[in-house]
């Protein structure tokens, strides 16, 4: 008797892990801002960013309730992330290190110019437009959200880079 209810929670346990796991979005972006971002914001601008873009690519916003720059590095290093979305401070401590998708077949440099950076590329070093500042974009503006000091890049290592140029470009909307 006591194995056949072992047997009836190890399925019900199994039944219950399967619930609620969503597909994974085509475009993942993560946000840090420098105090945090509380997932009731995440939540909001993933349904606006979505409704923006329409039914696919798919969107996910996964945002951090602290900041923790060792968080940020592991989740660049990883690759898992489409958008990476930081205070405009570390896009540009990171951005020395390159690693970073150029932006100039998206938006115009002279309408982010916080957003051009020179950086090395093939051993040398291009100015070219590798961020998007939030604050005046569409998508924070709508919502009455503050994009004050962050911005939107793309790292190299990103998956999809299609579909994240799709996203890019609405997010890049004035």
């Amino acid at each position: 008797m006591r194995g056949k209810w072992l047997l009836i929670f190890m399925l019900l346990m199994l039944a219950l892990a399967g619930c609620g796991n969503d597909p994974k979005a085509d475009v993942p972006i993560f946000m840090m801002g420098q105090n945090g971002v509380p997932n009731e914001v995440g939540d909001k601008l993933q349904a606006a960013l979505q409704a923006k873009v329409g039914q696919a690519p798919t969107v996910s916003v996964l945002t951090v309730p602290v900041f923790s720059m060792e968080k940020l590095i592991v989740e660049i290093a990883a690759g898992d992330n489409g958008i990476i979305i930081v205070p405009a401070e570390q896009f540009n401590v990171i951005g020395k290190q390159g690693g970073y998708v150029s932006l100039d077949n998206i938006a115009k440099q002279e309408d982010f110019p916080s957003g051009v950076l020179e950086l090395p590329v093939d051993g040398k070093t291009e100015k070219h437009l590798y961020g998007i500042p939030l604050e005046q974009t569409k998508w924070f503006t709508e919502l009455k959200l503050n994009g004050k000091d962050l911005v939107a890049f793309v790292p190299a290592n990103a998956k999809n880079q299609d579909k994240v140029m799709q996203v890019i470009k609405v997010i890049a909307q004035k």
